[in-house]
């Protein structure tokens, strides 16, 4: 039997994000978000609260970097989500983070995650905070590459789970896409 929860946003599994930006001084910022997916095969979108200290930045620089937080990287995607740069203007430092400058676009890459978007600004919505940002390009660290291609098993992306407030591990291939569905077609 079904059970009605209301009106949540429980879409599984929710990728934890971490947006880079630099600031006025291009100090690096960063920030956590939950709130994202793939809005066509070059573009991501993420709802974002506009009073972010990240949106002000990338609002002025037009780019970020995007990263999907790992299970090696809990603590500090955790941290950046907890702590908001116009408190802690130096809470990339304090997170144990190391940014090197992106030369696709104006924002930093955290070397401690494997896995980084570098985007620029197309549109934000300034009523909904709705965050559309074209790939420009993905540098992936060696270590999650298998014969070239992200392995997801090394890369050890986590997800958010809404309703308990857990970090779950996202492992494991169950299936194969564009090749399990034919057995239904005969």
């Amino acid at each position: 039997m079904a059970i009605d929860l209301g009106k949540k946003g429980y879409l599984y599994p929710q990728a934890v994000l971490v947006l880079g930006t630099y600031d006025e001084k291009g100090v690096p910022d960063a920030m956590t978000a939950a709130w994202g997916m793939m809005g066509d095969y070059d573009k991501v979108c993420v709802c974002l609260a506009l009073e972010h200290k990240t949106v002000a930045n990338f609002k002025k620089t037009g780019a970020l970097t995007i990263a999907p937080a790992t299970a090696r990287t809990v603590k500090e995607a955790d941290y950046l989500g907890l702590v908001s740069g116009n408190d802690v203007p130096d809470k990339v430092a304090k997170a144990g983070l190391h940014a090197i400058k992106s030369d696709k676009v104006n924002a930093p890459i955290f070397e401690e995650f494997p896995l980084t978007l570098e985007c620029k600004v197309l549109s934000l919505d300034e009523e909904t905070g709705f965050l559309i940002a074209s790939i420009e390009n993905v540098r992936a660290d060696e270590s999650i590459l298998t014969n070239g291609h992200i392995d997801t098993d090394k890369l050890e992306a986590i997800a958010y789970d809404p309703d308990s407030h857990d970090y779950l591990l996202v492992k494991g291939r169950v299936g194969k896409a564009f090749h399990d569905g034919l057995a239904l077609k005969k």
